[in-house]
């Protein structure tokens, strides 16, 4: 399975790079994974999926606050399913300050959302970057989760 973490916007905070960094490469020892930042919204949407206006293939998963809440056994059961039955690579999207457009929730697969609190997006990226990384622990069986 490949994955995908983008995210708009310019990191401010070298906290915030450093437990990118981390949660990155705690990750990758689960799965191919590539994480970047663009410049905005159409820049992921010139990437590919859904929309079919890039040249990439992958399923956009958004995280907006209008989205579906998911615990973490709920995101690894789909990111288990997902790996089994779809060799598209998945692209998790963390959007600008002031949310995603509705053309590019239009354009998603699927949207995902960590509640009603609203966060500031550089702190949602590490929120995602941590649950990704639970996630594949949960499906692994490693006791990273077995402590919550």
């Amino acid at each position: 399975m490949k994955l995908k973490v983008a995210w708009i916007g310019k990191t401010k905070e070298p906290a915030i790079q450093s437990l990118t960094d981390e949660y990155c490469k705690r990750l990758s020892r689960y799965v191919s994974l590539e994480s970047f930042s663009l410049r905005d919204e159409e820049a992921l949407l010139t990437l590919g999926g859904r929309a079919g206006r890039g040249k990439e293939k992958h399923t956009l998963v958004l995280l907006d606050s209008r989205g579906k809440q998911h615990s973490s056994e709920e995101l690894a059961k789909f990111l288990g399913d997902y790996q089994e039955r779809n060799p598209v690579p998945i692209l998790f999207a963390i959007g600008p300050a002031d949310g995603f457009s509705e053309a590019t929730r239009q354009a998603a697969n699927h949207t995902f959302s960590f509640g009603k609190m609203t966060l500031p997006h550089e702190l949602a990226r590490i929120v995602l970057l941590e649950q990704l990384y639970r996630a594949f622990t949960i499906l692994q069986g490693h006791p990273y989760h077995s402590g919550h």
